[in-house]
């Protein structure tokens, strides 16, 4: 007497991120009317950070599961909060700063948006470094993913700054054309981004690139330097930030190109 088997079952592919592509491109359009609104009200910066947050967490949730997702929001979101939690609190890492409460909702006195922003970057910088270090040991990834993301900073502090959300106590001594972000918020980035790309580089799978966050990252480059160039009156942030993040972004962006 024979019997029969069923071939297994073929193993489920990733979800095509279609809300995380929803999401990216709603926070892009939200991103494109702050040039006219004198660098974007709360409504506008609120939006953008949830949207791309949202964003990240979805690609995270669609692409690589649910335990990669609540990773990623554990150790982006939950790091950063801690982080910021004991800088304001300490100066530590950072350096000496306050929130002005023009952020909405705060958590130990760290805005609730602050984390999100944290995630919102964290997976994009994460991508563009596996992109830039195919290949390279771990602790390249991750030096190069820690540089990726706190070069964003150079664009986002001055803005901030500028809008009232915080305030430096000792601004001093700052980057070329950077005025008012003392090196001490760089170097606290620096720490507190090598922790987390370390952690997220274990965790996440490997694999082939995924479009998604790197194209994220890509747009907050270019879209970064054109409206402190043009739009906010900060050519010298500009120019600083173009090199600094760009140290990462255009070998991104010519590898990108090169791999489609």
């Amino acid at each position: 007497m024979s019997t029969t088997h069923a071939p297994p079952a073929p193993a489920s592919a990733p979800s095509r991120p279609t809300a995380a592509i929803v999401l990216a491109a709603a926070a892009v359009l939200v991103q494109m009317v702050f040039p006219f609104t004198d660098g974007g009200t709360l409504a506008l910066t609120a939006a953008s950070v949830v949207l791309l947050a949202g964003a990240a967490l979805a690609h995270a949730l669609t692409s690589y599961g649910a335990r990669t997702a609540g990773a990623l929001l554990l150790v982006a979101g939950g790091g950063g909060w801690v982080a910021e939690v004991a800088g304001v609190h300490t100066g530590v890492p950072f350096g000496d700063y306050s929130y002005s409460g023009t952020l909405g909702l705060e958590l130990g006195g760290v805005p609730a948006l602050v984390p999100l922003a944290w995630v919102m970057m964290a997976w994009p910088a994460l991508h563009v470094a596996r992109l830039v270090t195919s290949g390279r040991a771990a602790w390249v990834t991750v030096a190069v993913g820690a540089w990726a993301l706190t070069a964003w900073d150079v664009f986002l502090d001055p803005q901030m700054v500028d809008a009232g959300h915080w305030t430096w106590a000792n601004p001093h001594p700052h980057l070329p054309g950077v005025d008012g972000i003392p090196l001490t918020n760089f170097a606290g980035w620096l720490v507190v981004s090598m922790l987390m790309m370390a952690v997220l580089h274990a965790l996440v799978p490997r694999g082939p690139v995924p479009a998604l966050p790197v194209a994220v990252y890509l747009w907050t480059y270019f879209s970064s330097v054109l409206a402190h160039a043009v739009f906010f009156g900060r050519p010298p942030v500009a120019l600083v930030g173009a090199v600094v993040m760009g140290v990462v972004a255009v070998p991104a962006a010519v590898r990108w190109a090169r791999a489609r």
